[in-house]
């Protein structure tokens, strides 16, 4: 049986299921520095200046969620610490921080230009986000739709 049969208070809009978990601009700015190679909670905390319970707080969320696996390492001579690595699923959050940073780009850009440029790896071309059809084309936002099933 799946969850939302057994739980009437489970939300039926995936939108509303993302929210749950993503809906915090802290967790949107965690997962901006983990998609950038950072991994420790100290990396986290000096990049955003956030206060330690709220990250604390955001970390689990997260780790809940399957979006990132915490992981323990220790140096020598100090306490055991946590590393935080995305999951598949916390990568494919890459699609959703690009879309997002296009549309600041685009309707809130600053007067220094776009803080960080989204290119392909391979290639060094600057890459835009879009809807994809099957065949791989890309599709006029005049022609999406969202309907409900």
């Amino acid at each position: 049986m799946k969850k939302e049969e057994l739980d009437p208070q489970y939300p039926a809009c995936s939108i509303e299921r993302g929210l749950e978990v993503l809906g915090e601009r802290w967790t949107f700015l965690i997962l901006r520095e983990a998609l950038s190679g950072s991994t420790r909670f100290g990396e986290f905390s000096d990049a955003l200046e956030i206060s330690t319970d709220l990250l604390s707080d955001r970390l689990a969320t997260l780790v809940k969620a399957g979006i990132m696996d915490k992981h323990p390492y220790q140096q020598p001579g100090h306490r055991v610490r946590y590393e935080y690595h995305l999951t598949p699923a916390g990568e494919e959050l890459r699609i959703v921080l690009g879309a997002l940073q296009q549309w600041g780009d685009q309707h809130r850009p600053p007067t220094t230009g776009p803080s960080a440029q989204r290119r392909s790896r391979s290639t060094g071309g600057q890459l835009d986000v879009a809807f994809v059809d099957k065949a791989g084309k890309a599709v006029d936002l005049d022609d999406v739709t969202f309907i409900s099933t």
